[in-house]
């Protein structure tokens, strides 16, 4: 029927054609150990999460003295209940008060890079977006180029003002030929919610 040969590695020197016999106590005769290293990475600006990086050379050790292999990072973003972040854009949100809602006004603000200000227009309305360009996250791998972070304006309304404020604001009102009852309605309504 006719002889078959068959080949396989030896299971004594697994193919290295060398026996150890006075093994190693820290590597087993293995020639590698496992080790716990520290190590300190640069983390790029413009890095989300699940970017991954790779440290050259920190792997594992290579096989019959053959080069090491890479160490590959997985980073997780820890969240700021500042800023939100879409992609490279960053967006916040800014309370104001409604003064300075109708009047305009310049305040600091904070970004990813510290404080900055930001230009309120006067008659500025509620859910309005300004934008700083250039102060979003670096692009990853080119941190020149940058995004914009947005903001977006809440006005504050007073629920309660005293009766020198009252009369400043119907005066106000009666300049701006706007009725205003003593009730529940009140200028500051007609202000940010005309005709409802």
């Amino acid at each position: 029927f006719g002889q078959f040969a068959q080949v396989s590695t030896c299971p004594t020197c697994n193919g290295s054609g060398q026996v150890i016999e006075d093994k190693c106590g820290d590597c087993g005769g293995r020639g590698a150990k496992q080790e716990t290293k520290t190590l300190k990475i640069a983390i790029p600006a413009g890095v989300d999460n699940g970017t991954r990086l790779r440290v050259s050379g920190e792997g594992d050790a290579g096989k019959q003295g053959g080069p090491s292999g890479d160490l590959y990072v997985y980073l997780f973003v820890n969240e700021d209940a500042r800023f939100q972040r879409d992609g490279i854009n960053v967006m916040s949100e800014l309370d104001i008060g409604y003064l300075q809602a109708i009047l305009g006004c310049e305040l600091e603000i904070e970004t990813i890079d510290g404080s900055a200000e930001l230009q309120i227009p006067a008659g500025t309305q509620p859910g309005t977006v300004l934008t700083l360009e250039g102060k979003g996250v670096p692009r990853l791998g080119n941190p020149v180029s940058r995004c914009d972070h947005s903001i977006t304006i809440r006005v504050k309304i007073p629920v309660k003002v005293d009766r020198e404020e009252r009369e400043l604001l119907e005066r106000l009102a009666t300049l701006r030929g706007e009725k205003v009852s003593k009730g529940n309605r009140n200028f500051l309504e007609n202000l940010f919610h005309p005709g409802s």
